[in-house]
């Protein structure tokens, strides 16, 4: 009998802004390293007024991760130091490993009737490979497989394997799985993952069970009040559930559907040296990076 993941946190996403002006949700960031390793960060874009996402992310350096680039409503234009540009339009991923560094830009454009919906990741690179030579991955959203489960489930495989069929990013460092999964009302959803490695979903729309035991005193509620005594067993919209280790999870639903990602990596189990968007294992590689940035020297594999 294969084991199940217990929830062993839910955290509820918090309002932020960044880049020149962003307004967004932060799913899990700097004050959670390091329960998610190997993740650092899940942002969620989501707005319907331009003026909270237009001034978008201007020029800034990346070292030492990957950046995970996901829209589901809405187009991202981007460019970068290497003299790459173009667009990630809805449905589109972008898998960008920055390595040894990369500047680039990413400005929300929104569709036409000015919705712009989309999440970031960002996923940590091994000391032995974060100066390694950056690179892209552009997915197109009809090179991204959705098979059907049991109970009429739908599941979008960015990356991972579900049912014999592979999403189209392979061959990352840390081994992930990336899953846009969506369970409808009555139904179970039951997932094999792979011992050790670190799991986590994040709930995008309704709300569903996401463990067997529906006991919500069991685990940690992030964010809540800690008098609050009315706790709910169902896990709602932008809320992470960050699952203890096992063989498999079960998601179940009742009157609602819910839309969740799943994402899950080997851990890397290194020291985290992070400031801005810069991710290394020293304080000293991270005073090295930024000295190089001030000199014109971040750079360290140009287009030919």
């Amino acid at each position: 009998m294969a084991r199940e993941r217990n929830i062993r946190k839910v955290v509820k996403s918090k309002p932020t802004i960044e880049g020149a002006g962003v307004h967004l949700k932060r799913a899990f960031g700097f004050s959670e390293v390091p329960q998610f390793d190997p993740f650092l960060l899940l942002d969620d874009f989501r707005s319907d007024d331009p003026k909270y996402y237009i001034k978008g992310f201007p020029w800034h350096p990346h070292r030492g991760i990957e950046t995970i680039t996901y829209v589901l409503r809405g187009d991202v234009e981007h460019g970068d130091s290497m003299g790459n540009k173009g667009v990630i339009a809805s449905g589109d991923v972008q898998w960008m490993t920055a390595g040894s560094g990369i500047i680039h830009q990413e400005m929300p454009k929104g569709d036409e009737k000015g919705v712009m919906w989309g999440f970031q990741l960002w996923a940590n690179l091994p000391a032995s490979q974060k100066m390694m030579e950056p690179r892209y991955r552009d997915v197109k959203d009809n090179q991204i497989p959705e098979v059907t489960a049991g109970g009429g489930v739908k599941i979008k495989i960015i990356c991972g394997e579900v049912k014999g069929t592979r999403g189209p990013v392979r061959d990352i460092v840390v081994d992930p799985e990336y899953l846009d999964c969506t369970v409808p009302p009555g139904a179970e959803f039951i997932h094999p993952t792979k011992p050790g490695h670190k799991v986590f979903a994040y709930i995008i729309g309704g709300k569903a069970y996401f463990c067997r035991e529906k006991k919500p005193f069991t685990y940690e509620m992030a964010g809540e009040n800690y008098f609050d005594f009315r706790r709910d067993a169902f896990v709602y919209n932008e809320s992470v559930v960050l699952f203890g280790d096992g063989e498999r999870i079960v998601v179940s639903t009742e009157d609602e559907p819910v839309r969740f990602l799943l994402i899950s990596g080997k851990p890397l189990r290194e020291p985290v040296a992070w400031y801005g968007p810069i991710v290394m294992n020293t304080q000293e590689e991270l005073e090295i990076a930024f000295e190089e940035y001030r000199r014109g020297q971040f750079i360290k594999h140009k287009a030919e």
